[in-house]
């Protein structure tokens, strides 16, 4: 072998499942939570977790080697000022809750990428004959913990959002797929001028009207109940799909770009964000695996490049297109009619 050629790129990537459940495990036991409230020598946090001595200082040891947590020199844990801001549960800017649906759903799903792969199938609840949507929206408990962990893994964009669009030429603004309603409330914070709806499926609208009462918020954000597929927008000045598109096949993505054309008046917008793949697809690696992600989770979904969507955008009526990065490998899409 070369000495210029390592095989450890290869070998990180192909253990990278060690570092992911370490963290995963960590996140479910509540132990970032845990150490918000007072840091803990070792035989403490294996009480309050209940662990089993044999792994227990491994498992807290691991943790301090990835960055996650510190130890000093008595041996007590505590948390880095990243997990203290981001994974105490009781902060506002806890983003454990999609770590949380990762563990309890994606994680075992993505055993059988190769299936899917092979099959060009899902490979979730579906292959017990169920369906996600139907089993999360049945379900008020699983319903909130997923609408959450939207929220978490969509702050960051809903925050530059709500700074870098041009709000100040609108007045009224209506989030399609709102689920708990993070984008809708970032944006009314940061704009006091706007008035905005958060359109949804009916079981959604008790969650979004709490999280908008908690920040201040009912009096200018109310809910809208339909579905994007069977009912009209609400009409406004800018419609909104965050992280919504990538769940649709190509026809279904059209579609909905067509019903936010019909909602938005001469002047209107019409913003699109996820994770959305660079043109030469080779770029944002967290973007092409988004898209493996739906092709596990969904029956037609894709994520998609910039040129994409815009060129969706401008088929739908939308005279004037652009691409702006969010943070991350967030971006959006806009259109102008």
């Amino acid at each position: 072998m070369s000495d210029e050629l390592s095989p450890e790129k290869i070998l990180q990537t192909g253990f990278a499942f060690w570092p992911a459940k370490t963290l995963l495990s960590a996140v479910e036991l509540g132990v970032f939570t845990e150490l918000a409230t007072k840091p803990a020598n070792l035989d403490e946090l294996r009480d309050r977790h209940e662990l089993h001595p044999r792994g227990a200082r491994d498992f807290f040891d691991t943790l301090v080697a990835l960055g996650f947590l510190k130890r000093d020199g008595d041996g007590v844990y505590s948390n880095t000022p990243e997990t203290d801001s981001f994974l105490d549960k009781s902060k506002p800017s806890y983003v454990g809750g999609i770590l949380e649906m990762a563990n309890h759903r994606l994680y075992p799903f993505w055993a059988d990428l190769t299936t899917a792969l092979k099959t060009g199938e899902q490979q979730n609840e579906s292959k017990a004959g169920q369906d996600m949507f139907g089993n999360l929206y049945s379900d008020p408990e699983r319903l909130s913990e997923f609408l959450r962990a939207m929220s978490g893994v969509s702050r960051g964009a809903n925050l530059q959002i709500a700074r870098q669009f041009p709000w100040s030429d609108y007045k009224t603004f209506v989030d399609a797929g709102t689920a708990q309603g993070d984008l809708a409330v970032q944006i009314a914070l940061a704009n006091p001028h706007l008035n905005g709806i958060g359109f949804d499926l009916p079981p959604v609208q008790p969650i979004f009207e709490k999280y908008a009462e908690e920040n201040g918020l009912a009096n200018r954000l109310r809910f809208e109940a339909g579905s994007f597929f069977d009912d009209p927008l609400p009409k406004a000045d800018v419609v909104l799909y965050g992280h919504i598109l990538h769940d649709w096949d190509l026809e279904e993505k059209r579609h909905l770009l067509k019903v936010a054309y019909d909602a938005v008046p001469e002047g209107g917008a019409v913003v699109v964000y996820d994770s959305i793949i660079d043109n030469e697809r080779s770029k944002n690696a967290f973007g092409l695996m988004m898209s493996l992600n739906m092709l596990i989770e969904t029956e037609g979904g894709f994520d998609y490049t910039g040129a994409d969507c815009e060129g969706w955008l401008r088929d739908a009526g939308f005279s004037e297109t652009r691409v702006e990065h969010l943070v991350g490998p967030d971006s959006m899409v806009i259109g102008i009619k």
